[in-house]
């Protein structure tokens, strides 16, 4: 397997979901801090180091987990059956 696919897949083993958790939403390593929350914190401007000095409990790999996170879960196609 490439190291492109190995790194690409690596969000499997951060980004967890448990449904007695944060209502299920998609967390990092079993915390309660949620995707969406660094996500939030990207999109204001925040930068990694950032994030991880605010969020000592995170690291950068955590963080980028997140957007491969969100990019698999966006990149579906879309079939029109009209």
């Amino acid at each position: 397997m490439s190291k492109a696919i190995t790194r690409s897949a690596d969000w499997q083993s951060i980004i967890t979901i448990d449904p007695e958790q944060c209502g299920g939403r998609a967390c990092i390593r079993g915390m309660r801090i949620r995707v969406i929350d660094v996500l939030e914190l990207l999109a204001t401007g925040m930068t990694p180091d950032q994030i991880v000095e605010e969020l000592p409990d995170l690291n950068k790999s955590d963080i980028s987990a997140c957007l491969r996170y969100i990019v698999a879960r966006l990149d579906h196609p879309i079939v029109d059956v009209a």
